[in-house]
């Protein structure tokens, strides 16, 4: 009985520490120790209340800032970043307004220019990025705009007292502005990539019901299921929700009504979280010949399910989105033109730039494979709606290829069916072949 008592009151502490996180304004910092103090728990019990409040969204833990209570957001918006974010990319310090820190920012100012200049741009939700200024600091929040000082300097008294009054950020960091400017857009950028790489999780249909069984239900069951929804094919689950086989319409041909689904499914089912990448979704659904993948949580338990179907129209639906956030691979290839040659056939016409040298002074052969595979992509496409799955590439380098040489990648098609293809490429350079290569491919 005392180990039931003592469980109790440990659930009972836990809680009130959970219900106390939940009740604290937007930026205020949490200290493992002072919790255990407050509520006369272990500092381990303490912990553990925090870092399920982190997992839940209710806090954030910050270098060089602590662990503070934010805002709980369903989704994250990749292209905006927060000031705390700002601090930890800048490696810098919080001088003053810390309950803003989970503010996000709506554009940036560099303070380079006189004081009047400066202040037309400086508006509400956006950083000043500037220097030793102190009245370019003292108006910025005076506007609604957090502050990031640079070359490590400090602000006046006056400054900080009023960025924790108004709960603005001021942020001083070591390096200069030219530094940090650049440690920024390197981060937008990368987060911008990250935004155009479609996930299952963005795909999955939220608050819509999915059909499922029981390894107990009958085949009559499942045949009263396929008339209702007009599915064919459908998950099994576990009395904890978690997948162990799939059923579809095939597997129960010449099965009595009375037999059960475990005896027809598939065992052991292909699962997928929803933080993997759409295209590797697609990848493993084609390469295991299957049409529908449960999706499923850390615990294992299924949260939804996509279908090929879901997977190809995401395919299609991203090809028409704007490309932002540009990654070396398309940096590299923008330098690459396609035309028509005297034969009518596609070609790419470039030249080797210093970026595709390797360190022995000649073109890398990485990021030759790298243009080769995507004007194969580019030539299926003439032919085929899809993306190319690459089965095997052989690449034979002939000639090393210099700076400034201009080159033509020159594909050929020679066998195309439904969903493979096999491609010849030929690299040219000065009517010399500098690269020849081999790839088979599926087509998504």
């Amino acid at each position: 009985m005392a180990m039931d008592r003592d469980s109790a009151d440990y659930k009972t502490k836990y809680e009130q520490v959970a219900q106390y996180i939940r009740s604290l304004g937007v930026g205020t910092k949490i200290s493992v120790r002072e919790i255990a103090r407050d509520f006369n728990i272990s500092e381990g019990t303490a912990y553990r209340a925090i870092k399920e409040a982190e997992n839940q969204g209710l806090v954030s833990t910050r270098r060089r800032i602590g662990t503070i209570r934010v805002e709980k957001k369903e989704v994250r918006q990749f292209d905006k970043l927060t000031f705390s974010e700002i601090v930890d990319i800048v490696e810098g310090s919080v001088l003053a307004g810390a309950e803003g820190l989970e503010k996000t920012l709506n554009k940036f100012v560099i303070g380079a220019m006189q004081l009047e200049d400066m202040m037309k741009y400086v508006e509400p939700g956006c950083l000043l990025i500037v220097g030793n200024r102190v009245q370019a600091h003292l108006g910025a929040v005076g506007r609604g705009a957090g502050i990031l000082i640079t070359g490590g300097f400090d602000t006046t008294p006056e400054v900080k007292e009023l960025a924790d009054e108004l709960k603005l950020p001021v942020i001083s960091s070591p390096y200069d502005t030219f530094t940090v400017a650049t440690l920024i857009n390197r981060a937008i950028e990368a987060r911008l990539i990250k935004k155009k790489i479609m996930l299952v999780g963005d795909i999955l249909r939220r608050n819509v019901e999915v059909y499922s069984l029981k390894e107990t239900n009958t085949i009559k069951d499942m045949l009263k299921l396929m008339e209702q929804t007009g599915h064919t094919r459908y998950p099994v689950l576990d009395d904890k929700g978690r997948p162990v086989g799939v059923i579809t319409a095939k597997d129960i041909i010449g099965a009595k009504t009375s037999q059960t689904v475990g005896q027809f499914m598939t065992r052991n089912p292909i699962v997928i979280r929803p933080d993997v990448s759409v295209s590797s979704a697609g990848h493993k659904m084609l390469w295991e010949g299957i049409e529908l993948l449960p999706v499923v949580d850390t615990d294992g338990k299924m949260i939804g399910i996509i279908s090929r179907k879901d997977v190809l129209k995401a395919m299609q639906d991203f090809h028409r989105q704007p490309q932002i956030g540009e990654t070396f691979e398309v940096q590299i290839w923008s330098g690459f033109e396609g035309v028509r040659d005297e034969q009518g056939r596609l070609v790419f016409r470039g030249s080797v730039t210093p970026q595709m040298m390797n360190d022995e002074g000649t073109a890398s052969e990485g990021i030759l494979a790298t243009l080769i595979n995507r004007a194969a992509y580019r030539t299926v496409l003439e032919h085929k709606k899809g993306d190319l799955i690459v089965d095997s590439s052989s690449h034979y380098y002939l000639i090393p290829l210099q700076i400034d040489d201009e080159i033509e990648i020159v594909p050929n098609v020679i066998e195309l069916s439904r969903r493979f293809c096999k491609i010849e490429v030929s690299v040219m350079c000065k009517g010399a072949c500098a690269v020849r290569s081999m790839i088979t491919a599926r087509i998504l």
